[in-house]
């Protein structure tokens, strides 16, 4: 009798334990929606206000930096006052940030309304829930079908973007004929979120840590690089990374000059790439996490990315860019998925928040120094130049990576 009641709790816990989890992905999937919504509006926006190119790469800039800084100081956050609360507060910032946003008839104002950004992380937030809630090796898997969100939130807010913007592109944001609908879908986004944290559980302060100092104590934020090999792996990921991230940061340009699409093609490029992320990364990398071990795919990862990066250099159409997507999406979701699991496990439980709110800062990284590195690079050398950097980096780090001794579980994720 015992072992039964033993068996249905443990059922019932499964079965909690996997709704939070379907909570957190949800919660992420509206939070990205939303994100990528506001992408697409921006630049009509900004320029309905008189800025031009050079002052809109600035904004973009200042929302980088914003959320570069706000990333681990929103992980020690959530590591001292728990899940819920920090995604409460992101999801309040990301309110607030839409709200100024919808107010801006200046440009100062419009800069003004990118502050909240330092708060806005629900992705990392989701994150934090599924590394509580999930044993170390099944976390890659789970972490990787976040790309499943991360996917729907391209697809749906890139095309919501684009409507709000050719309905109300020329629109005032000051116009009371016209209320501003991003700031109305964002309220009405805010009530089902607000449902959904409840899901979320209050996870007590863990005893016996290193959990001390203020949030915005920068010491103990540097004090989890000194772990064994999460400095190394965090290079590999900064770095594998980069040549790519600053294509993609210069997409929007390349796809005009280069490719030679309209606006409306182009929207449909970013469409098959969130299509294709939702599939390899939700479905492709769980799979193999559980037939190889980090080490392994963490290499090849690495060893793909510069496959690309000889593809990037030789192709000259779109169908080329369309083909060498394909294991380049791969090659991104492997990096950023097993790199996320394998620093979450180097470290305290914790002190996983923080570490998430590092790896979330990687991204905001490269979108503040990519619009200069990047414009340099496509202006003296052309589209090819990010494919033979993407394939001499990678390959550096390939051999690194063979002859390294990273301390990483031979186990299967």
């Amino acid at each position: 009798m015992r072992n039964k009641t033993l068996g249905e709790s443990g059922h019932s816990g499964e079965v909690k334990r996997g709704q939070v989890i379907l909570a957190a992905y949800l919660i992420a999937t509206l939070e990205l929606t939303f994100l990528f919504m506001q992408m697409g509006v921006m630049p009509y926006l900004a320029k309905s206000l008189g800025l031009d190119s050079v002052g809109f790469g600035y904004l973009q800039t200042t929302f980088g930096v914003l959320q570069l800084v706000g990333g681990p100081i929103f992980g020690r956050f959530a590591d001292q006052f728990g899940t819920r609360a920090a995604l409460i507060v992101s999801c309040a910032s990301g309110s607030a940030f839409f709200l100024l946003m919808s107010i801006s008839t200046s440009i100062p104002l419009l800069f003004l309304s990118r502050l909240p950004a330092v708060f806005m992380h629900g992705l990392p937030g989701a994150q934090k829930v599924i590394t509580d809630l999930t044993t170390p090796s099944q976390r890659a898997d789970a972490l990787g079908k976040l790309g499943l969100c991360f996917g729907i939130g391209i697809i749906i807010g890139s095309a919501l973007g684009g409507v709000l913007s050719t309905k109300f592109g020329s629109c005032q944001p000051c116009n009371r004929s016209h209320p501003q609908p991003l700031a109305t879908l964002r309220g009405r986004g805010v009530s089902p979120s607000a449902q959904l944290f409840w899901f979320v559980p209050l996870v007590p302060h863990q005893t016996g840590t290193s959990q001390s100092g203020s949030v915005f104590s920068i010491r103990e934020i540097l004090r989890l690089m000194k772990f064994p090999g999460v400095m190394e792996v965090f290079i590999v990921k900064v770095f594998a990374g980069l040549p790519i991230g600053l294509f993609l940061i210069m997409f929007s340009i390349i796809s005009m000059d280069f490719f030679g699409l309209e606006a409306v093609e182009s929207g449909y490029l970013m469409s098959y790439f969130g299509v294709l992320q939702m599939v390899v990364q939700g479905l492709v990398v769980g799979k193999l996490t559980s037939h190889c071990t980090e080490r392994t795919l963490l290499r090849l990862s690495v060893f793909v990315f510069a496959s690309v990066g000889l593809g990037m250099a030789l192709m000259r159409t779109v169908w080329h860019y369309c083909i060498v997507a394909v294991p380049l999406v791969f090659a991104f979701s492997t990096l950023g998925t097993i790199t996320d699991s394998i620093l979450t496990k180097a470290v305290p439980s914790s002190d996983t928040g923080t570490m998430l709110g590092i790896c979330a800062s990687v991204q905001p990284l490269t979108r503040t120094v990519g619009p200069t590195i990047g414009g340099i690079l496509y202006k003296k050398f052309g589209v090819s130049s990010f494919g033979y950097l993407q394939l001499i980096v990678n390959l550096g780090l390939f051999v690194y990576l063979l002859k390294s001794k990273i301390p990483l579980s031979e186990m299967k994720s």
